[in-house]
């Protein structure tokens, strides 16, 4: 199995997951003298399963993003990377947008309020960063769908 599709299926087990949590949630009490619609120890079984299964692709996942190599670092690595220049790049962004704001003076005599930043410069930093995360998310986009799942 490709890592791109137990990544797939990983996603598909954590919506189902949900979804089961909220089925049984609405059948584990009924009016006296009512069934519920499900019965929730099936619902518990297969629960379970979905965990089980769950439990067994986040590890197999995880082993294969670190013993897996690109460009000389590990697929861990990268994902550390792309996390760490997401909070940057957001960051940036927000201050970029603070020292863009415009304050409207009604008269001359308030007080003037300016950005004590190079709002361009920090502008052009975010996309550049933005831009990183990009080829970055690109290279484990294509690992994924290149490398077997080590079980």
């Amino acid at each position: 199995m490709k890592l791109a599709v137990a990544l797939q299926e990983r996603a598909d087990l954590n919506i189902k997951i949900d979804d089961l949590k909220g089925r049984l949630n609405r059948n584990i009490l009924v009016q006296e003298g009512e069934k519920p619609a499900e019965d929730p120890k099936n619902l518990k079984k297969e629960l379970d399963s979905c965990v089980e299964r769950l439990e067994y692709l986040i590890a197999a996942i995880n082993k294969t993003n670190c013993e897996t190599i690109v460009d000389g670092k590990s697929i861990t690595e990268l994902l550390a990377r792309k996390d760490a220049l997401q909070v940057k790049a957001s960051a940036y962004r927000d201050s970029v947008y603070v020292g863009s704001s415009n304050t409207d003076r009604a008269r001359s005599t308030e007080i003037k309020i300016v950005p004590v930043i190079d709002v361009k410069a920090w502008q052009k930093e975010a996309d550049e960063t933005a831009k990183e995360i990009r080829l970055i998310d690109n290279k484990i986009q294509e690992t994924n769908w290149t490398t077997e799942l080590i079980e």
